[in-house]
């Protein structure tokens, strides 16, 4: 279907367009038929584009949509080979910042095949900001720029918080029983807050294991993990030791949603923090 862009659509294409270029410090890959995408959200963000005809691999983060999956890997994105990455023949490796280990980035970014870091974050203007740096990197800044109006606008309608919100803990491991839980910085604590929920364990910094009394002394009215493949969190989240003395536990009120989708702050955040945000409410109840 082809969309139109207003006078100001095309202005906020040229500057998608003009900032990728100052970015990035090389002419946007207008042609580049063979890229390799590293981060889920980044490999979301090219499939939105209409681009995804152009990718000849992707990570393992990279599960939407689903005929991503069908594509080569080239493994998890903080442990790449740079051999694999290269054997593709790649015209262009784009790579959501963060990913590893650092030596392979290196080698990557000293081969003669482009590569483009897209910044991370975890806000409404970094989601905004990661699409415009795609758009830019593919040289479809008028598509980009339809996207960014489009996902903007479903951001700027998600309800903001007030009254008391309830007392969430991100749960990300229970390895031997030793809660792994979000602290601020986080992209848990991020999409907690989009949701209206509040961090019980916002006073500590990223991901940190809290012992028995902690856990208690947070009293999370609810606990929310995330589907992966191979873990069974999801159901044994409220069997560790001390959650049986909070209200999540007395309440059995726990959440769990596909990790992409809660955790990417990709063009789907705005829908999942609506879900995350009604299922809160519907816990809390």
């Amino acid at each position: 279907m082809h969309h139109c862009l207003s006078s100001s659509g095309r202005g906020l294409a040229a500057l998608v367009l003009l900032a990728g270029l100052a970015f990035y410090g090389q002419p946007a890959s207008a042609d580049a038929p063979r890229i390799v995408s590293i981060g889920g959200s980044v490999t979301e963000i090219v499939y939105a584009l209409g681009a995804e005809d152009r990718l000849v691999a992707v990570d393992t983060t990279s599960t939407f949509p689903a005929e991503a999956r069908a594509l080569p890997s080239v493994g998890y994105m903080r442990a790449l080979a740079a051999e694999g990455v290269l054997s593709l023949k790649p015209d262009l490796i784009l790579a959501i910042e963060g990913s590893g280990p650092p030596p392979v980035i290196d080698v990557l970014k000293a081969a003669t095949v482009p590569f483009v870091e897209i910044p991370e974050g975890h806000t409404p203007e970094r989601i905004l900001a990661k699409i415009g740096a795609v758009g830019a990197a593919l040289n479809m800044p008028e598509k980009a720029a339809a996207l960014i109006v489009t996902v903007k606008a479903d951001l700027d309608a998600l309800p903001r918080a007030s009254g008391e919100r309830p007392g969430v803990l991100f749960l990300l491991s229970a390895t031997g029983g030793k809660p792994m839980v979000a602290g601020a910085g986080t992209a848990a604590d991020a999409i907690i807050a989009l949701a209206g929920g509040r961090n019980v364990f916002g006073q500590i910094e990223g991901y940190k294991p809290v012992t028995r009394e902690a856990l208690i002394a947070a009293s999370p009215d609810i606990v929310l993990t995330m589907q992966r493949h191979g873990s069974t969190l999801d159901k044994t989240a409220l069997e560790i030791p001390g959650m049986e003395l909070t209200p999540a536990g007395r309440n059995k009120a726990l959440i769990s949603m596909d990790g992409l989708y809660l955790l990417g702050f990709g063009p789907r955040t705005a829908a999942a923090a609506r879900e995350l945000a009604d299922r809160i409410a519907q816990a809390a109840q």
